[in-house]
């Protein structure tokens, strides 16, 4: 009987344990054979085994993790946005893209791209490494075997049959092998350059 009780009060609610408990008030008091004394050790050990399985487990409640706390990814736009600042700093490459060149003559946009050239192109070698999609210089005659990367190779002209095709390299194409774009301190990122004004 005790194992009964023990039972019930330990896996039921409340108002379950409330029941149990005045029943068995009526039956003591009804049965000289019974005290509370008798009771008390398996009621209080059920009670206490109840309460420690209702309550929370340390390992319940999940800690946070410093990932989740840590700000989201960068955007990859932002990426390509920091090459192009670079590419503004050293040679004011968005200077000369935005500047409408018309009213100049060729010597002068000729002279003018030189310097500008030349700090691109330094930029370029720092961050990107490069090499050709196909070897051969353009307009040498290449074969283009069966299977080929159509994403690597554009055929152009009269494309008719199945290969292997022969035709002539316009552009032997350009491959990044490797990309290094570090960060910039700007708080926003999308500002390419600071807009600089000198006080007098």
């Amino acid at each position: 009987m005790w194992l009964l009780v023990s039972l019930l009060i330990g896996v039921g609610g409340a108002a379950l344990q409330w029941w149990v408990l005045t029943q068995l008030g009526v039956a003591i008091g009804s049965t000289p054979q019974m005290s509370w004394a008798a009771l008390a050790v398996p009621v209080g050990a059920a009670l206490l085994g109840g309460a420690a399985r209702t309550r929370p487990s340390a390992e319940r409640v999940a800690p946070v993790t410093p990932a989740e706390l840590a700000a989201p990814p960068e955007p990859a736009e932002h990426t390509a946005l920091r090459l192009l600042a670079r590419l503004q700093e050293e040679g004011r490459l968005v200077d000369f893209l935005t500047e409408d060149v018309a009213p100049y003559s060729d010597a002068q946009i000729g002279a003018a791209t030189r310097g500008i050239h030349a700090s691109c192109a330094k930029v370029l070698r720092e961050m990107v490494t490069l090499e050709r999609v196909l070897p051969g210089t353009e307009e040498e005659e290449v074969t283009i075997a069966p299977g080929f990367d159509a994403g690597s190779i554009r055929l152009v002209g009269n494309v008719a049959g199945t290969p292997p095709f022969r035709g002539v390299l316009k552009h032997a194409g350009w491959r990044a092998t490797r990309v290094e774009i570090p960060a910039r301190s700007t708080v926003d990122p999308v500002v390419l350059a600071p807009a600089e004004v000198e006080i007098p």
